[in-house]
């Protein structure tokens, strides 16, 4: 059961976005990506996840499985939790808490397996088990066979360490980077978002087109591990460097308070010197001297913030606006209603199948260059 040098790393993203992802790790230069359900797999070691968990865009979180066997009831789940080399990948004095998950398995309780595998970590290796430990250790039975893996994040990527305010309703950077590349971006054009929030999908832009590290300004759980070399860690956080970008990227808001957080925001994260943001509405938006590039935007849902029907009015005001002031560029609109959608009078293709955003189920829509 031990790790060979090379393990199976499982890099967690929303289901219907796997095969986004999975391009993603490719281009990355991980090892054997493959889209499963509800993420991607790559081979590799402990510095893999560390260049994963400072690269890679679209990934929630990070996993380390290091350990898997059958058991059939919690006795042997016991004992052969127990032979995991533990102390390989734990340390003694940093607390541990454990979350188990089972389905279609003769264990079924997934309290029971948990209590079980903590007390094996906790005797065999002397850690304290703690409910709010950053390091945890998750264990998925499934058909009775049990995967053992290291979270290896901590909280969430999509927290890159830059955004201390936020708007309404606010896109997360992992799911804004995953739907710019849906839209075919590569930062090497300029982006617009007309209601920008808190900065999400220009900030995520220009920080792609600069090639900055998502992860550069963050802490993670597997700096509190056992297999944490510091000195490499660090030289591979400082290596490479920031390009200024050719293009400046936009956003607009009606709200001054987002403004205000969307240039803070820009700030923290580096990008200020490359964004704009301006409070306007959407009839006073304007196309950017320059080429043309992508229009992208989470505009209101009806069944989260304000009435549907309500809605309509804006999303035409958006449609009329992109229509006669954007020849050249294309759209992107995320949003849970094919009929607020078509409210745009844009030209669609049909969206891909639909992702979880905040418990809504979202779509892109997207156009070609708009005539």
């Amino acid at each position: 059961m031990n790790a060979p040098p090379d393990f199976e790393i499982f890099l967690v993203t929303a289901p219907g976005l796997e095969s986004l992802l999975c391009a993603e790790a490719r281009e990355k230069g991980f090892k054997a990506p493959k889209a499963v359900k509800g993420g991607v797999t790559v081979q590799g070691g402990w510095p893999e996840i560390w260049r994963a968990s400072l690269e890679i865009r679209g990934a929630a979180r990070i996993l380390a499985r290091i350990a898997e066997f059958r058991a059939l009831h919690l006795a042997q789940l016991d004992k052969r939790a127990r032979k995991v080399p533990w102390a390989e990948f734990l340390r003694r004095d940093v607390a541990f808490r454990v979350e188990a998950s089972c389905r279609r398995s003769r264990i079924y309780h997934q309290g029971a397996a948990a209590q079980r595998i903590a007390t094996a970590i906790r005797e065999e290796l002397g850690a304290t088990l703690s409910e709010d430990a950053e390091v945890c250790v998750k264990a998925r039975i499934d058909d009775d066979l049990c995967t053992i893996s290291i979270d290896t994040s901590g909280e969430s990527l999509h927290k890159r360490g830059h955004k201390e305010a936020i708007a309404k309703a606010p896109m997360r950077e992992n799911l804004a980077a995953l739907f710019l590349r849906q839209c075919g971006y590569q930062g090497n054009e300029p982006v617009l978002d007309p209601m920008c929030g808190s900065g999400t999908f220009v900030i995520e832009a220009a920080e792609i087109a600069a090639g900055l590290k998502p992860g550069r300004s963050r802490h993670f759980a597997f700096e509190l591990l056992a297999t944490f070399d510091a000195a490499a860690w660090e030289k591979s956080r400082a290596a490479g460097v920031a390009a200024a970008p050719v293009f400046r990227f936009h956003g607009s808001d009606h709200d001054a308070g987002a403004i205000r957080m969307a240039r803070d925001n820009a700030a923290r994260a580096g990008v200020a010197d490359w964004t704009e943001f301006r409070q306007q509405s959407v009839g006073e938006l304007t196309r950017p001297d320059g080429p043309p590039g992508l229009v992208i935007c989470n505009p209101p849902y009806g069944a989260r913030i304000g009435d549907k029907k309500r809605l309509a009015p804006l999303y035409r005001a958006l449609g009329q606006t992109l229509r006669t002031r954007f020849q050249g560029w294309r759209v992107g609109i995320i949003t849970n209603d094919a009929e607020l959608a078509a409210a745009t009078g844009l030209p669609f293709a049909p969206p891909p199948s639909p992702i979880s955003h905040g418990g809504i189920s979202v779509s892109l829509f997207l156009t070609g260059k708009l005539a």
